[in-house]
């Protein structure tokens, strides 16, 4: 993983070759919805090992076969939350990694004719602040959104707030370093820009269209 951005001290972009080889697969128009839902959820689970690095673990003993030893154990709560519909396909890639964590949703669409977001659904586990929260959506497009999932997990008490996107915009990271400086970004690709529509070129289209065999 390449070092923060020198633009973006909030981004962190993957260079591992097989995130960038998944990474195509996704991008590429002739992948069908069954193959790109399998190749997102296998490039969240390998991206959120970078995203725990720094989590808070503590010492344990345990017993082998043979003998005691000691470990390391995460004890805080973690809680994933997808932004609806399109992070559903990431969270399950996280939650292959770690099926203990909890999982919250929120629900956000875009205006089309504003691009501004529109919230919908806010269903989230109690006591946010007992341990880290990873905040899931594939596109990083104009910023709105994830500033606006980020800004209503802090209301419902998340202290730690760390976003795992596919591919970001200069234009959506630029807003989540002006509203949220203190929520990491982690991404595989910061593409170009936005086009008149507020889509990420070159992107990989509507990745919940595409996800879920919608379009």
């Amino acid at each position: 993983m390449r070092d923060a951005h020198s633009e973006f001290p909030n981004l962190h972009l993957f260079d591992h070759p097989l995130i960038q080889h998944k990474m195509t697969a996704l991008r590429d128009r002739e992948t069908s919805f069954r193959a790109f839902r399998a190749v997102m959820a296998q490039l969240a689970g390998l991206m959120v090992y970078e995203v725990t690095r720094s989590f808070p673990a503590v010492s344990v003993e345990v017993q082998t076969p043979l003998e005691k030893t000691t470990g390391l154990s995460i004890k805080a709560s973690i809680t994933v939350v997808p932004v609806l519909r399109a992070g559903l396909g990431m969270a399950e890639g996280v939650l292959e990694i770690m099926p203990e964590a909890r999982v919250g949703h929120l629900g956000l669409l875009r205006d089309e004719r504003t691009l501004l977001p529109v919230h919908y659904l806010s269903k989230l586990p109690r006591n946010l602040s007992a341990g880290p929260v990873i905040l899931v959506d594939p596109m990083l497009a104009t910023g709105g959104s994830a500033a606006s999932a980020s800004g209503m997990l802090r209301a419902a008490g998340a202290r730690d707030i760390r976003m795992i996107c596919i591919v970001a915009a200069p234009e959506g990271v630029r807003h989540m370093l002006e509203e949220h400086p203190d929520v990491p970004i982690y991404a595989a690709a910061l593409d170009r820009g936005l086009d008149e529509r507020g889509f990420i070129v070159p992107g990989l289209g509507d990745a919940g269209d595409r996800l879920f065999g919608t379009l």
